[in-house]
């Protein structure tokens, strides 16, 4: 089940890989070193035998006949203990070479020429001479078998020369012990090899679960399933992976959201400018229709009649200019002009324009502020439409007689009537495009201005928020930036 996952198979394949060359590297370095240390040992081994050996046959038993005899009968039993063969050289370079226990003769040893020798022993011989200890391998073709041969000399109590004992060691009881020493080797790594080959299937499948969940995660993505989470809790890459991909599908989710959202919009939207378009045109549409029909002949029906398509002529045209007005300032390319200017410049030129408006209910309009300039950098334009949109709504929404106040502080403009206020099931609403409270004082409007004046306040990086008053009326806030 788990081999399913490419990944896991590759991790697999290539971690058995790695142990395995580990291992022949390890055993090829192994193989060298513990050659070179049993031979080494052997040596060292064969060195001391060959010592022992010349220290029995010293001055005092190479010129005491009796002595040499006994020491001879001694040798055979001491090599074959030691598994070891040996040569004797006399000062006069005869070549002794004592029998074994096995058929052993009555003289108890060959004696040879030194001239008999090959020249690769003659060497080794000198060199014993020359008071040296000497290895050498140059004895195995008189041997007819690989030997290590070990080289002392025999010194007499003034420290001369007198003799060579040559020690022979066949070189197979090393051979053996390294073939034992590999074949522990070799099982010891199988076993090794097996054990962690079974950890790494372990480790591979808690490597690759998350990795698993994460493509399930993403396939799911793909489909359009944006509630699903990796929930993958690990401090490192693939951890950090699991929470950006989690991250992703919770913008995905947002961007869903908003989309269903906006195509919900939309389609309110169409269906609110049908409505609003509907009902003006469905109005000039009937009043020319009567005209023309001569149904309306009266001069003061007529006149109403003109009258009404007039004014239902000017609200489609203020219908059109909000819709264009909010669609350029929706556009990000849209630029608007801003330049520094003073809002207090602004405001009196707003408030002017309201207290115009404001007669028509004997609403009157305050300025309460304490500063005296207030710089900034907009468009005087479009924010001179947003605060005169403002006041417009709540002179709307104010009692006849009533007041509307216009305060400043610091960074803070407010905008309170003294009116009806705003239900709480519409507050949320009021910035939405098309959107209108119900009731008399809001039957001309296009549910178009709020939606103005907050993408203006956007554009200004103004803060526009609103609320009901706790003393009653509602408050328009904007922070300035």
């Amino acid at each position: 089940m788990m081999f399913k996952s490419k990944i896991a198979l590759k991790l697999a394949v290539n971690f058995a890989l790695a142990l395995i060359i580990f291992s022949v590297i390890l055993s090829g370095v192994f193989f060298v070193l513990f050659k070179d240390y049993t031979v080494e040992i052997h040596k060292i081994q064969l060195q001391k035998y060959a010592q022992s050996m010349a220290a029995l046959l010293s001055t005092d038993t190479m010129h005491n006949r009796h002595g040499r005899g006994g020491m001879m009968m001694c040798i055979p039993y001491l090599c074959d203990s030691m598994n070891v063969g040996i040569w004797i050289v006399d000062e006069n370079l005869n070549l002794i070479m004592p029998n074994t226990r096995h058929g052993m003769r009555h003289n108890m040893a060959y004696q040879y020429k030194f001239a008999d020798l090959p020249p690769n022993a003659s060497e080794v011989i000198n060199e014993v001479f020359e008071d040296k200890t000497v290895f050498s391998e140059g004895f195995s073709d008189v041997l007819s078998q690989l030997t290590l041969t070990a080289g002392v000399p025999i010194k007499d109590d003034t420290g001369k020369v007198i003799g060579a004992v040559l020690l022979h060691s066949p070189v197979a009881g090393m051979e053996n012990a390294l073939k034992q020493g590999l074949f522990i080797l070799s099982v010891s790594i199988a076993l090794a090899l097996t054990v962690v080959f079974i950890l790494s299937l372990g480790l591979v499948y808690l490597f690759t679960k998350p990795l698993n969940k994460m493509k399930e995660v993403a396939l799911k993505l793909a489909q359009g399933d944006y509630k699903t989470r990796c929930d993958v809790m690990q401090n490192d890459e693939i951890g950090e992976l699991a929470k950006v991909l989690d991250l992703l599908a919770m913008r995905l989710d947002d961007a869903s959201q908003e989309s269903l959202k906006l195509e919900k919009m939309r389609k309110d939207f169409i269906s609110n400018i049908s409505h609003e378009l509907r009902t003006p045109v469905t109005v000039i549409r009937g009043s020319l229709e009567a005209l023309c029909d001569k149904i309306v002949t009266e001069p003061e029906k007529v006149e109403q009649y003109h009258q009404q398509m007039l004014n239902e002529a000017k609200f489609l045209q203020r219908l059109v200019g909000d819709l264009l007005d909010l669609s350029r300032l929706q556009n990000p390319d849209f630029a608007i002009e801003k330049q520094p200017l003073y809002l207090n410049d602004v405001l009196s030129d707003v408030l002017r324009s309201a207290r115009q408006i404001a007669k028509a209910k004997d609403v009157k309009v305050d300025f309460i502020s304490n500063e005296a300039n207030l710089k900034m950098e907009g468009d005087y334009g479009r924010l001179r439409q947003m605060f005169l949109v403002i006041l417009d709504n709540a002179i709307k929404f104010s009692h006849v007689g009533g007041k509307v106040e216009v305060i400043v502080k610091g960074k803070d403009i407010t905008v309170r009537d003294y009116g009806i206020g705003i239900k709480q099931e519409d507050l949320e609403h009021i910035f939405e495009r098309f959107y209108k409270t119900k009731g008399e004082k809001n039957k001309t409007g296009t549910g178009l201005g709020l939606a103005i004046a907050k993408q203006i306040a956007q554009r200004h990086d103004i803060l526009l928020t609103a609320k009901n008053h706790a003393k009653g009326g509602a408050e328009f806030n904007f922070k300035l930036p």
